[in-house]
């Protein structure tokens, strides 16, 4: 009993299964839609949709900011935290903490 007559194969001999198995078999793997291709795009999509997300967020954030600044006692809380400034006639001392300090050892 030759190999092609076995109960396996039986299938295959017909010419319509052929041509359906090679056509799955093509759009799975090697068309340019192919299932592979859109795994791929899909995962891409999500991640540019998470990116999206995050991106949203820090635009609430730096509104929220600019409104802060866009009044003055927020632009003057802002000038002496960042740049240290002081009105006329103040002292300003700034204490650091050992642990604050950055140094060869912190970093």
């Amino acid at each position: 009993m030759g190999l092609l007559n076995h109960k396996f194969f039986k299938p295959f001999k017909n010419w319509f299964t052929l041509i359906l198995i090679t056509f799955v078999v093509w759009m799975l793997f090697f068309d340019a839609n192919s299932w592979l291709i859109h795994n791929e795009l899909n995962t891409d999509i999500e991640a540019l949709e998470d990116e999206k997300e995050y991106y949203k967020k820090e635009i609430e954030k730096d509104n929220k900011g600019i409104k802060k600044l866009s009044t003055p006692a927020g632009l003057e809380k802002f000038a002496r935290e960042a740049y240290y400034m002081k009105r006329e006639n103040e002292e300003i001392y700034i204490i650091e903490y050992e642990d604050s300090l950055k140094t060869k050892e912190n970093d």
